[in-house]
């Protein structure tokens, strides 16, 4: 790899306390002509403290770690500032509920379980990096559950929202990328990024991952 194209690659900071699967996801990203390992981390408090000095673009963060766990590296990261470039992959062995939600509202951009496809992992730290996000399927079923079962919430705060800008959310939350979202609704991908903008102006909303809370919480999904 060249100076400029490591410059151009996706930066990648690893946070996982076990020695092996850094090691494996490590020869598994670099290999990637687009991706680069920013680096390595084997607690909460290590991740938070790489990704300040080393500013990777995608951080693929484990959740039960020592010396700080991964939800609350995550929204520490979430919440400074000066790293409102990095987004957090969430990486588990575990969908439980607690865990799911958790990272989600820390801050994560998605979460996948650890028995993901080497291609699904990297096309996720690919997409995540692009401003979208990525959920295993079971990890969107389990959402959908979760709020479908709760009394609908008041569709108040989605009012401001144009009836192009409310199928858009709807289409985000069930997974779906730009390019989907675009052939969907038959619109340019230029077009769809700049609703995903005015939603994320609008819902006050981080990143995707905040959109996709906001269309469940607000009753968007139904369930299949």
């Amino acid at each position: 790899m060249t100076t400029d194209d490591a410059r151009a690659a996706i930066r990648v900071l690893i946070a996982d306390d076990q020695p092996l699967l850094r090691h494996s996801l490590a020869l598994l990203v670099g290999a990637a002509p687009d991706l680069a390992i920013a680096g390595e981390a084997a607690t909460g408090h290590e991740a938070v403290s790489l990704a300040r000095d080393l500013r990777p673009d995608v951080i693929l963060m484990d959740i039960r770690m020592p010396g700080g766990d991964g939800i609350e590296a995550t929204r520490t990261i979430a919440a400074d500032a000066t790293l409102s470039g990095c987004r957090v992959l969430v990486l588990s062995m575990f969908e439980l509920d607690e865990y799911v939600y958790g990272a989600l509202r820390a801050g994560a951009s998605g979460f996948l379980l650890k028995d993901a496809r080497p291609d699904q992992l990297l096309d996720a730290i690919r997409r995540t990096h692009a401003g979208e996000s990525m959920f295993a399927p079971t990890i969107l079923t389990r959402l959908i559950e979760h709020y479908v079962s709760r009394p609908t919430a008041s569709p108040r705060g989605l009012d401001i929202l144009t009836k192009r800008e409310a199928e858009v959310l709807t289409l985000v939350a069930r997974g779906l990328s730009n390019d989907d979202i675009a052939d969907t609704l038959t619109i340019s991908i230029k077009t769809v990024k700049t609703h995903i903008g005015n939603l994320l102006a609008k819902l006050h909303a981080r990143d995707r991952a905040q959109l996709v809370i906001a269309a469940y919480e607000h009753g968007l999904i139904a369930p299949a």
